[in-house]
């Protein structure tokens, strides 16, 4: 079986188009969503429209949540671009999102943590910044679950973990958005160093599971004047290089 898993695109119609460009050419038997689909300040509406017809297995990402339980007052401009944008039927489509889908026997989808769609899986933050999480903290977050395969997504840093048990843990990175930062728990940036599109393809030959990340070029400098244009420079600066 082969899966391409996609996540965080976050409203970068280009950057997703390029990437289900390349997994068309790829060929594989099933396409995962991890979430965050339409937030940021590009093409919201467009991203949705683009998706919903395909189908795929899609879990919900803190993104959707936000814009369908918060006022857009506490929402943060992300959030806001997108909850001003989109549809009632879109906000359906969010709304019927679950949190988790347990593909098969051996994969399951999350957008964070099995149990949270806010908590880094493969990462850590504390006082100090962002690092990369320990095998241990991996294991914890991990829990009890007894998939084979857990993709997952929210840090927009493309990783692959496997624990001492076997279960082999995939964060494709982001299709729409390398680079942000944070102040929660406590200030940090993410940065994938790189303005490319990425996903991953998740395989397995029969010998067992493994992952393979993928990195792709789109136009992500008229991305960014898009960006510029919405007043978001910030964001500009992430699509052009990769950093914040």
């Amino acid at each position: 079986m082969k899966i391409a898993a996609i996540s965080d695109i976050h409203g970068n119609l280009a950057a997703l188009d390029a990437v289900l460009s390349d997994i068309q050419k790829i060929g594989v038997d099933q396409v995962v969503n991890l979430g965050d689909i339409c937030s940021g300040s590009l093409f919201p509406r467009e991203t949705a429209e683009r998706l919903i017809p395909m189908g795929l297995p899609t879990v919900r990402g803190n993104h959707e949540r936000q814009v369908l339980t918060l006022s857009v007052e506490q929402m943060g401009p992300s959030d806001r671009y997108a909850a001003e944008t989109l549809t009632p039927a879109h906000l359906e489509w969010f709304d019927s999102l679950p949190s988790t889908i347990r593909l098969n026997d051996e994969v399951l989808l999350v957008h964070g943590t099995p149990d949270s769609d806010l908590t880094y899986f493969l990462e850590t933050v504390g006082p100090e910044g962002l690092r990369r999480a320990t095998r241990a903290e991996i294991r914890d977050r991990a829990g009890t679950v007894d998939a084979r395969v857990i993709l997952c997504g929210h840090t927009h840093l493309a990783r692959v973990e496997t624990l001492d048990d076997g279960r082999l843990i995939v964060n494709p990175g982001s299709v729409g958005l390398p680079a942000y930062d944070d102040d929660r728990p406590y200030p940090h940036v993410v940065e994938a160093e790189s303005p490319h599109a990425r996903y991953a393809i998740v395989s397995n030959d029969g010998r067992g599971w493994s992952a393979e990340i993928r990195r792709v070029e789109y136009d992500w400098e008229q991305a960014a004047r898009v960006a510029e244009t919405n007043g978001r420079h910030e964001w500009a600066r992430a699509l052009r290089t990769g950093r914040t």
